[in-house]
């Protein structure tokens, strides 16, 4: 059985290997005045033997058991891990979303667990997230408002306002409470711009839809709950701004 001082004795066979090769070099320092064989220099037989002894050290160790090249495989893992930057926890889970949006949309989510675990399928965690309203209706070209908070883990929270053209067939009026989750934010100033995107979803009574919209890399996924019926192929984008505007544009 592998006792608890194994690391230990893998480190000092490590350093009595090291140790051992230094003496070689050093005595081959102080070899000159010895007879010379001809056509070997001391110095290049000295770094050969060197050489064939940490060959045979290496053999030596694949040798072992199984118990012991793991150990010391997780010793190099490890120290590899520890110097590696520690990334900040400035995600968010599927349940802390889904908590977030009970406490939101209230009792109107009834699928809200199934949007979030769709979502995350496709896109991962988000490192932000809009609670917010919105209000929009057209039948062919229409426009959307909405107001809300940023939240984020290491950046604080955020007033934020959206606005943008609705183009496609959408049938009737919606006023809807709005979540978003935002994905690869970097910095605040980074939500406020265009993101464009396709949206259709169908609304009805305590229902609830998502689409998503996109500028680079980052990514906003509305989440959509509220009365109405809104129905078909939005194409369009929305503009976040720090303060609110009427221009869409």
């Amino acid at each position: 059985m592998v006792g608890p001082s194994l690391p230990v004795r893998v480190e000092l066979a490590g350093i009595n290997h090291a140790k051992r090769f230094a003496a070689l070099v050093f005595r081959a320092a102080g070899a000159s005045h010895r007879p010379r064989r001809a056509g070997v220099h001391p110095t290049g037989r000295v770094m050969q033997n060197a050489l064939r002894t940490e060959t045979h050290t290496m053999l030596n160790f694949m040798k072992k058991p199984f118990a012991v090249r793991f150990a010391a495989a997780i010793m190099v893992a490890m120290t590899v891990l520890a110097a590696m930057p520690a990334r900040a926890a400035d995600t968010y889970g599927a349940q802390e979303i889904i908590d977030a949006g009970h406490r939101f949309f209230g009792s109107t989510t009834g699928g809200l667990a199934t949007l979030v675990e769709q979502i995350f399928a496709q896109h991962g965690l988000p490192n932000g997230y809009v609670l917010g309203e919105e209000g929009s209706g057209a039948i062919v070209g229409g426009l959307t408002y909405g107001e809300g908070t940023l939240f984020t883990k290491n950046a604080g929270d955020h007033r934020v306002f959206w606005q943008g053209p609705s183009i496609g067939w959408d049938f009737g009026g919606q006023g809807s409470r709005t979540m978003m989750l935002v994905y690869n934010l970097e910095q605040v100033d980074q939500l406020y711009r265009r993101f464009l995107g396709v949206s259709g979803s169908a609304y009805v009574v305590a229902g609830a839809g998502f689409h998503v919209l996109k500028n680079n890399n980052q990514l906003l996924v509305p989440i959509k709950t509220g009365l109405g019926a809104r129905l078909g192929l939005n194409v369009g984008y929305l503009k976040l701004t720090r303060e609110p505007t009427w221009n869409p544009f």
